[in-house]
């Protein structure tokens, strides 16, 4: 085969492997919302309360392993490693975490006024090998094996939402919909071993200092995705408080489109020279993609928010492009944080988290008159934080 030959052989598999991975993260998100939509309807306004504030929990427990996930894909990227001593990394992080969830059971029960302590159990049940996942994927990635990885997703998927409406409609309730959730991840956990080769744990070095690390940072990013519509319920009326919760959606919705970049990127982040060669391209296709929403939110206004919610909402004046470049400079900064962490710079952690508190700080005390004024401070803040990792990301390669 000739050099030009198998450049094309090349671009045409990384163009099938975006598709892939994009199918598969764009069918996981719609399977989420279909289980809200699903549950909504069965379940009564309190518990569909309980579970909506669980499955909010969830997301956030799963976090360890989207740190997980980017410490073992790089270094899997970097040099080959042996599958069974990550694989303990992995088991070890994955207790740890449902170790937590335990302990934390009954701080739940209080906090969420839950009326069992079995929900709560069954959540950090399912942490660990959600967990876990983290690890399974992470060496999909850093390996290159983007369409085993874009299959694993879309197991995932399809345990966790098909386990959840499994259980809620055979228990009814919170409790039946976290059982099937967690059936389900350990199913797909078994499905990750086997596509992973079936590895062994092997007694290794515990990196503590590096999943710690990757998982903070993942933390403050997740946080910033939802931290303006919790302050925004936080501030504002109710009923403004709702149509908020309808512009968030474009906000996912900007934030979520570009994903696949980041995970076809990342392996390719932990060599230095493609690192600097591949990042601007990166950055210039999640803005490409990103430039659609926006240029739809600007054409449409307010009117998506009754496409998007129904009539309910037809006489709302709230501005909808600002949730767009909200998630679009988010996306960028989910780029830039790769870029940061798979060159060791842990300055990237404390932006991070200077920028939630410049948010909280500005959004309670002092700008929380209207929606408008909420959002604005959101994208302003998600727009500084991208132009600041932009800056340590140039000075790293003076």
């Amino acid at each position: 085969m000739s050099v030009d030959a198998e450049v094309d052989q090349t671009r045409t598999d990384e163009r099938v492997a975006a598709i892939l991975v994009s199918l598969a993260l764009a069918a996981n998100n719609a399977g989420a919302y279909a289980l809200s939509i699903v549950a909504a309807r069965l379940l009564a306004p309190s518990a569909f309360g309980e579970l909506s504030s669980l499955l909010a929990v969830l997301v956030i427990g799963v976090v360890p392993a989207m740190g997980l996930q980017t410490v073992v894909a790089l270094r899997v990227a970097r040099k080959p490693q042996d599958n069974g001593t990550l694989l303990a990394l992995g088991l070890t992080t994955s207790a740890i975490v449902a170790a937590i969830g335990l302990i934390l059971a009954p701080v739940l029960v209080f906090v969420l006024h839950l009326d069992s302590v079995v929900p709560a159990l069954l959540l950090a049940v399912t942490l660990g090998p959600l967990t876990l996942l983290g690890l399974f994927h992470g060496l999909l990635q850093g390996s290159g094996r983007f369409a085993l990885l874009a299959g694993l997703m879309s197991l995932e998927g399809v345990g966790k939402v098909g386990g959840s409406l499994l259980g809620l409609l055979i228990g009814g309730d919170a409790t039946g919909a976290l059982a099937g959730t967690a059936i389900g991840s350990y199913l797909v956990i078994f499905c990750g071993w086997v596509l992973c080769g079936r590895p062994r744990p092997r007694k290794a070095g515990w990196h503590a200092g590096e999943v710690l690390h990757a998982a903070q940072a993942m933390l403050a990013l997740v946080l910033l995705v939802n931290l303006d519509l919790v302050l925004a319920r936080h501030t504002l009326p109710a009923a403004e408080a709702g149509e908020y919760a309808l512009g968030a959606i474009v906000t996912k919705i900007a934030y979520w489109l570009p994903q696949a970049v980041g995970v076809l990127v990342l392996p390719r982040f932990a060599n230095g020279d493609d690192r600097r060669r591949i990042l601007p391209a990166a950055l210039a296709v999640c803005a490409a993609l990103d430039a659609f929403v926006l240029l739809v939110s600007f054409a449409f206004g307010s009117r998506l928010l009754s496409f998007i919610g129904g009539s309910g909402y037809a006489a709302s004046t709230m501005p909808v492009w600002p949730f767009a470049l909200a998630g679009s400079m988010l996306a960028l900064v989910q780029i830039l944080l790769f870029s940061r962490l798979a060159a060791g710079d842990r300055r990237v952690t404390v932006l991070m988290w200077t920028t939630v508190v410049v948010e909280t700080v500005l959004v309670t005390t002092w700008l929380h008159s209207s929606a408008a004024q909420v959002v604005t401070v959101a994208a302003c803040c998600a727009g500084g934080l991208a132009l600041s990792g932009a800056v340590l990301e140039l000075r790293a390669r003076k």
